[in-house]
């Protein structure tokens, strides 16, 4: 899989791969639908970011959940 390319697939990816490493409760957030393509890149820094860390706290987990949130389809 190529993470580069903007795809939905790739999206819809990301999104559950950052669902599953913080277990998030509320699964249908994380929906590729909600976000405009425009925002690939940001989805892919935080997916990249939480890849790499061993944990995520819950300052780290709400931050996360957060900026999603922002970067959601109004």
């Amino acid at each position: 899989m190529d993470l580069t390319l903007n795809t939905t697939e790739n999206m819809n990816y990301m999104l559950k791969e950052i669902e599953n490493k913080l277990q998030t409760v509320n699964a249908g957030a994380l929906n590729a639908e909600k976000f405009e393509p425009s925002t690939y890149e940001d989805i892919r820094d935080i997916y990249e970011w939480v890849q790499k860390q061993r944990s995520v706290s819950v300052r780290e987990m709400e931050a996360i959940v957060s900026e999603l949130g922002q970067l959601r389809k109004s």
